[in-house]
C-alpha cells in the first residue's frame, strides 16, 4: 500500500491531521479504526492550549472513504503513528502516547517497541483483542462482502456525531486480528506508567481488552478511571473534559521535564 495512492484522495472537511509547536513535551495521539482525527481533535487542541507539543495524524486509509481504507492494512496504521513518533523525538525531550480504541492499541505498540522512549500512556476504551462478532467474521467475510454496518458514533451525548465510515470495510477489518496479536504477545515489554479511562456502558468494545492489560500490566503501573456518563467515543461525549484534564494532570505527575 502506498501511501501516495492515499494523499491523492480527498479528505473528508474536519478530518485532517492536527499538529501544534509548544514546549519540550509531546504528545502523540492515536485516532481508531474507521475513524479520523475528529475524534480527537477537541483532546488535542486542549493539550495544545496548556503549551504542549501535539501531533495527530490522519491514519492511511481514514478521512477518506471506506473503498479507500480497504487497501490497507494495520501496519500501514502503525507506520503512520511510527513517522508522526519519529518527528517528535527530534522536536521534544519527552513523549506521551495517547489513543482512542484502535488507535490505544497502536499506542501500546509504540510503547512495546520503543520502551523509556516513551513517557507515559493515556488509553480510551482500547481495543486490544477480537471481542465483537464483527471483528471475529471479518476474516471470513472479506473474501464474500466489501463491507459491513459501520461501527462509528457510539456516543452517549446529543448531538454529537463521530466523523466516521458508516461501512466497516472488512478487508481492512480483518487485518486487526494481527495487530492485536503482536500487541498481547509484548505487552510485558511496556514499561511506561499508564491510565485507562473506561467507559461503563460501550456497544463497541466489551470487557475482554481491560482484563487482558489487567492481567499484564502491574497494578502499580496501570490506573483505570470509569467513564461512567459515556459510550465508546468517550472523547466526543459527556466525559470527555474529565479526560482532557485528567490526562493533562497524568503528563505533569510523570513529565521529567524542568526536574532533570
Amino acid at each position: 500500500m502506498s501511501r501516495g495512492k492515499d494523499a491523492a484522495m480527498t479528505v473528508l472537511p474536519g478530518a485532517e491531521p492536527y499538529s501544534h509547536e509548544g514546549g519540550p513535551t509531546g504528545v502523540l495521539l492515536c485516532h481508531g479504526f474507521t475513524g479520523c482525527p475528529q475524534s480527537l481533535r477537541p483532546w488535542a487542541e486542549y493539550l495544545a492550549s496548556e503549551g504542549l507539543t501535539v501531533s495527530l495524524p490522519r491514519l492511511p486509509g481514514h478521512g477518506t472513504t471506506w473503498q479507500e481504507m480497504n487497501r490497507t492494512r494495520w501496519e500501514d496504521w502503525y507506520a503512520e503513528v511510527d513517522r508522526a513518533f519519529g518527528e517528535l523525538q527530534g522536536a521534544t525531550s519527552e513523549i506521551f502516547v495517547m489513543g482512542l480504541s484502535m488507535g490505544a492499541c497502536l499506542a501500546l505498540r509504540l510503547a512495546e517497541l520503543n520502551g523509556a522512549a516513551v513517557a507515559g500512556l493515556v488509553l480510551v476504551n482500547p481495543s486490544i483483542t477480537a471481542d465483537t462478532k464483527l471483528f471475529l467474521l471479518a476474516p471470513v467475510l472479506k473474501a464474500i462482502i466489501p463491507s459491513l454496518k459501520g461501527v462509528g458514533s457510539d456516543i452517549k451525548k446529543e448531538g454529537v456525531t463521530e466523523l466516521a465510515y458508516d461501512r466497516t470495510p472488512t478487508r481492512a477489518a480483518a487485518t486487526l486480528p494481527g495487530l492485536w496479536k503482536v500487541t498481547q504477545r509484548d505487552l510485558d515489554k511496556v514499561a511506561a506508567p499508564t491510565l485507562v479511562y473506561h467507559s461503563t456502558e460501550d456497544h463497541i468494545v466489551g470487557p475482554a481488552s481491560l482484563a487482558i492489560l489487567r492481567k499484564a500490566l502491574p497494578a502499580a503501573r496501570l490506573e483505570v478511571t470509569q467513564c461512567p456518563n459515556s459510550y465508546h467515543v468517550a472523547t466526543l461525549d459527556n466525559d470527555a473534559d474529565a479526560i482532557f484534564a485528567g490526562s493533562l494532570d497524568f503528563v505533569r505527575s510523570h513529565s521529567r521535564a524542568g526536574k532533570e
